[in-house]
Formats: structure tokens, sequence, C-alpha cells
């Protein structure tokens, strides 16, 4: 029988969200140890990328390597999906050779017919609509310096894009309040704001869409942003600039509204002098390279928990 997928972080519950960021948390405390060295063996996950990639790339090979699995990496111009063979079949015959698949892609929509035919477990590295994998790493970044997340306000300031639709489902399921702050027509899509606010009502996290970034600020524990111009989005480069700067930049005064204690978050590769100043993303608030390490050991921990069983997964836990 298929395991589980992980495609937008709503297949998880909050006790899920909280098993893999403790599993997580514990393989980054035993790495040096070898902690699930061969949690993978004989084992093997296929890396499809249609984008390209430096920490999912690695993270993903690092980690599958480290559990003792095998990592196939595969552009998609290297399979057939170059030549016009479908997503289905593409995805029958690669459940016939590997335990698990993770996909990079521009649609989303076309993760989700991977998943709905591969008969293994199917994970969104990226999608136009949603970026999982990277929340992961978020939230355990922000559990590391905070000790807690339920009750904590997260503030993201800036496009309303993929990574800010994962942080409302993320946010939600961890009970961290989320501010998100964009220009009038880059908000995140109103139907995952919705799901997020459902799934809050058993969390008490608060999800709040506004304009003013001093607003969404003000009083955060964290303040998060990402790159004002996505893949795929660069033909709109002038554009956007123009609509996101300064007012949506997160420089000093900006951040000096959040608590004396936050920190910033950015999912990397920024651009220093658009969705933030070097002074920041440099400063002594910035966590950004702690948070892109974390990719590794939550991806580690995402990869058991869909390929293990749970008695397998247990020896892994903190004692």
């Amino acid at each position: 029988m298929k395991g589980k997928d992980f495609l937008t972080l709503t297949e998880l519950t909050p006790t899920d969200l909280r098993f893999i960021l403790n599993l997580a948390a514990n393989l980054k405390k035993h790495r040096k140890s070898g902690l699930a060295s061969g949690a993978l063996k004989g084992k093997s996950v296929a890396l499809i990328f249609e984008k390209p990639s430096t920490r999912t790339r690695v993270s993903f090979q690092v980690a599958i390597h480290e559990l003792g699995g095998n990592p196939v990496s595969l552009s998609s111009s290297e399979l057939q999906l170059g030549r016009g063979e479908t997503i289905e079949d593409t995805a029958a015959v690669l459940s016939r050779y590997v335990n698990c698949i993770m996909a990079r892609v521009n649609k989303h929509s076309d993760i989700e017919r991977l998943a709905g035919a591969a008969t293994v477990p199917v994970i969104n590295g990226l999608s136009d609509l949603h970026h999982p994998v990277q929340i992961l790493a978020d939230l355990l970044t922000l559990h590391e310096s905070k000790g807690v997340l339920k009750g904590l306000k997260v503030a993201w300031v800036g496009d309303g894009d993929n990574v800010c639709n994962s942080w409302l489902y993320g946010a939600a399921l961890a009970g961290v309040s989320l501010d998100v702050a964009t220009p009038k027509g880059f908000e995140p899509l109103a139907e995952m704001v919705e799901s997020a606010r459902n799934i809050s009502k058993s969390t008490g996290s608060k999800i709040n869409i506004v304009y003013d970034p001093g607003t969404a600020v003000r009083g955060a524990d964290c303040v998060v942003t990402d790159t004002f111009v996505s893949m795929g989005t660069e033909q709109e480069r002038e554009k956007r600039l123009r609509t996101f700067l300064p007012r949506y930049q997160i420089d000093s005064s900006i951040l000096g509204l959040a608590k004396p204690d936050a920190i910033f978050q950015h999912c990397l590769p920024a651009h220093r002098g658009d969705e933030v100043t070097a002074e920041v993303i440099e400063g002594p608030h910035s966590v950004v390279f702690d948070e892109a390490e974390n990719r590794l050991h939550t991806t580690k921990a995402l990869l058991c928990y869909l390929m293990l069983e749970n008695k397998e997964l247990k020896a892994f836990m903190p004692k």
C-alpha cells in the first residue's frame, strides 16, 4: 500500500508536524554519531528537477546518503518527460524502481498528477503554489531560537508567493500566529487563507492579511521575507520592484518594530538591496544560514516519516 505524500503540509496533523520537528532536532543533535545512518539502507529516492536548485538538491542528496539510501538525481530534460511521455506513465515506471519520489516542478498540478499515479510516496520539493519542505526548516529554526512555537507571532512581508502559502499552513498547524503584509494584488490565494484559518481553529493560531508592513511586524517574534521576483516571474522584474520598493523591504527600521529578540528568516537565495538590506541579512537577528542548514535535518526527518514504519521511527526519537 502506498505511504503518505507530502505536497502542501495539509497532509499533516499538528501531532504529525511536532513529530517530524522533534525527529529532525534529534537527528541534528546526533548527526556526528550517525543516528539513523542505516535507516534507508536498500532504498532509493528519485529526485526530479524542472527548476534550478541549491538547497533542495543538496539537502536531499546528502540526507538520503547519510540515511544509507541511494539518491537518483534527474533533470526533467534527462527523462522522457522532455519528449512527451505523460507524467502518469513516468510515475508508474519510477514507482517500480524507487521507494520515494521528490519533484521540483513548475506547475503544482504536475506534482498532484505525479502523486496521483505513483505507488510510492511523493514529496513536493517546490511548485508554483507551495514550498512545504522549506517551512519544516523554518519552523525548526524558529523553535530552536524561541524554545516553543505555539503562541509566537510571525510576520511575512512581501509577495504572497509559494513560500508564503506554505507558511499559512505551517503556522496554522504549529499554533503560530501569522500576519502577512503584501501590496494589493499580491496577497496569498484566498482559498489557502481560508483553509489555513480552518486548521487554526484547533491550534489557536491567528492568520491575518494586511497591507502595512509595520502592522505585521510590530511585536513579531520572527520576520520573514522572500524574493520579490520568483522563478517564472523574471519578465515582471521592473514592475514588481516598483510595486514592492521601498515600502516592503526589510531594513533596520522595519525590523526595529519587532520584538528586541526577533529573528529574521529568508529561504534564500536573497537579493540584498531588494527584499532585504545587507545590514539585516548579515546582522545579529539573521538566522538564514541556520535555516538553510536545517533543510538537511528536516529532510531527513521527513524521509524517515514517509518511508519507515512507526516501530522503526521510535528508535530515532529522543529518549
